[in-house]
Formats: C-alpha cells, structure tokens, sequence
C-alpha cells in the first residue's frame, strides 16, 4: 500500500552519512513530522539534528546490537516508515580475502541488521493504516562483483529477506521497497568507477516510489540502463562483471 511522506514518522538507520543524510534532508523537505536518526555513534548527529531539533531525533543504534535495536524499538515506538540504510562494504573477493571476518561484519550489517530492524518494527508499523520498510540494496544484489564478492553476497540475501518480510507483511498492509542503485557517490562509493550516482536521485526516487506503492527501485538513468542490460541478458551482464577481479 502507498504510503504519503507528509506526516509520516520516520527512522533511518546509518543516518551520519552519505545516502543516509540525504534521506533525512529530503524527508524534511517532504514534510515528515518526525524522524529518528540511527547512528553507533550519537555525537556524529550533532550537526543533522541541528537542522530542525523539534523533529529530528538522535538515537545510538548499532544494527548488529540486539540491545542497541530492542532499546530503538521502544524509543521510537510511533514509528511509519522505517529506512534500513546503514551498510558496510569491506571491497574484498571470496577466495582472495584473507579470512571471512569482512565478510562476516557485511552479513552482519547488510542482511543480519535488515533482518533485526524488520522483526523489531513489524508490530510497530502494523499499529497504523499506512506503512513502509525501505531496504537500501545495491545492483550487486542481482550480479556478482568479484572484486566486491563478500559484499554482493551479503546484499543478494538482504533481498531475498526483503521480499520474504514483503510476503510475510502483506497482510498487515506493510509495504516493502528495495532500492537496488549501481555506484552512488558516496564515502564508501568513491572508489567505485565513474559515472557514480548522486545520493539525493537515490533517495528523492526512492521516496516517489514510496508514495506511488512500487515495491523494487532502479534509481538513476545509469541503473535503469544497467537493469534494462541485465534483463535482456543477464549472463552477458554477469559476464561482463566477472572480469572485475579482486586486486
């Protein structure tokens, strides 16, 4: 079901930085009444929350703590919309990697903190006639980047879980929307090759997608490319992409 920005409550984890910020900023521009900003660390906020302190919210939330996320689900209790945004990317292969900790940390923060988030919110948002969960993936959700292969990984299972939670959701009227951008020009973008998207495209069509019910987002005239490629010939993309070795 749709779901109008204006007046919504929102939460949005890894909010210190990158697309992010740019989802606060632009949720404030579209009228949100309020917004939770999620970050590890709370001073890192200082600056965002000084934007409008009457509707901007600071909270210590570290995705991978059960503690961190149990203690943001009873703070922000009144929450609509709930953006899953914080990720990690370690820029490492499978075989090359010199053990799985990167990996693990990917997992933990890409799929496993998805997962948390969604399960702690869904009888939140099921209190209210409109709601979403918006997941931030990646195009590596659909091919494989070697020289990011852990990190393709982690977001191929955040969309299998989004569209599981989707299914599972569905009948408490909860939509969920997946993002899916190629490289966004971003801290942990900028050593991805250019063209790079620019955050505020990702975001503002992402919330259009929000308010219009369309469940997976191509953000970006170069995904919409890429996508278009892919769905006409996905082993020729997935080829494409294999001979991006690890270093």
């Amino acid at each position: 079901m749709p779901q109008k920005i204006e007046n919504a409550v929102a939460l949005v984890t890894g909010a210190n930085r990158g697309i992010g910020r740019e989802f606060v900023a632009e949720l404030l521009r579209r009228g949100a009444r309020k917004i939770y900003l999620g970050a590890r660390d709370p001073a890192s906020l200082a600056d965002l929350v000084a934007l409008d302190p009457a509707r901007l919210v600071p909270l210590k939330l570290d995705v991978t703590n059960p503690a961190d996320v149990a203690e943001a689900a009873k703070a922000a209790s009144d929450v609509t919309l709930l953006i899953n945004n914080a990720g990690f990317a370690g820029g490492q292969g499978v075989i090359s990697a010199p053990d799985i900790s990167i990996a693990r940390q990917e997992m933990d923060v890409n799929y496993f903190g998805v997962l948390s988030l969604s399960k702690a919110f869904a009888p939140i948002l099921a209190k209210v006639s409109q709601s979403s969960i918006v997941n931030v993936l990646s195009f590596l959700s659909l091919v494989t980047l070697p020289s990011a292969g852990t990190y393709s990984a982690s977001k191929a299972a955040g969309l299998a879980a989004s569209r599981s939670i989707r299914a599972e959701l569905l009948g408490q009227g909860t939509q969920v929307v997946v993002t899916m951008p190629v490289q966004v020009d971003t801290d942990m973008g900028r050593s991805l090759p250019e063209p790079r998207l620019k955050p505020l495209d990702v975001v503002s069509e992402t919330l259009d997608a929000v308010e219009a019910g369309i469940e997976e987002v191509f953000p970006g005239e170069l995904t919409r490319s890429v996508a278009a490629a892919f769905a006409a010939d996905p082993k020729g993309v997935q080829a494409h992409m294999s001979t991006r070795l690890p270093a």
